[in-house]
């Protein structure tokens, strides 16, 4: 799987383990805020995770990203608007991208190619999630003010299964 599309721009990396044990076969698809970026990912969705890291917290803007992690059969596939895709990569991280539209700033999906994985941001679903979130991640990391809830909580990545 490529790290860059056919337009040239990235497709962003991050890192992952894995949790859980959801494997479905299912077309996920989605956009942005202002609706000019539309994709489709069909694959095996894995893992849904609420991650607190500091990280996801400054690029989503909230407590939290929410995070699912689908091993797709042929990457992500842009119906609509990728010229408009814009990437950020923080320059002291090794693997932290964060994809998004140019026009709203809404979060996008990205490959995660050390993983074989595409990390789809939850909220750029335009349906229902095919899994239940399974767990927060990083949750030492979080904001004190964030989420109370049955969850499981890891102070980093969850063991892997």
């Amino acid at each position: 799987m490529k790290a860059v599309s056919s337009s040239g721009r990235c497709m962003m990396h991050c890192s992952a383990s894995g949790y859980g044990g959801y494997v479905m076969v299912t077309k996920l698809t989605g956009s942005c805020l202002c609706g000019s970026v539309h994709y489709e990912v069909t694959g095996e969705a894995q893992h849904f995770f609420h991650c607190h890291c500091n990280r996801c917290r400054k690029a989503t803007g909230t407590g939290h990203g929410s995070l699912i992690l689908v091993k797709p059969k042929s990457g992500i596939s842009w119906t609509k608007g990728e010229e408009s895709l814009r990437c950020f990569k923080l320059p002291e991280a090794e693997q932290f991208y964060n994809a998004f539209c140019n026009n709203c700033g809404g979060p996008m999906p990205h490959l995660i190619p050390e993983l074989d994985l595409v990390l789809i941001p939850a909220g750029s679903l335009d349906m229902s999630s095919p899994i239940p979130a399974e767990a927060r991640i990083f949750w030492d990391s979080r904001a004190e003010w964030c989420c109370a809830d049955d969850l499981p909580a890891f102070s980093e990545y969850p063991p892997s299964t």
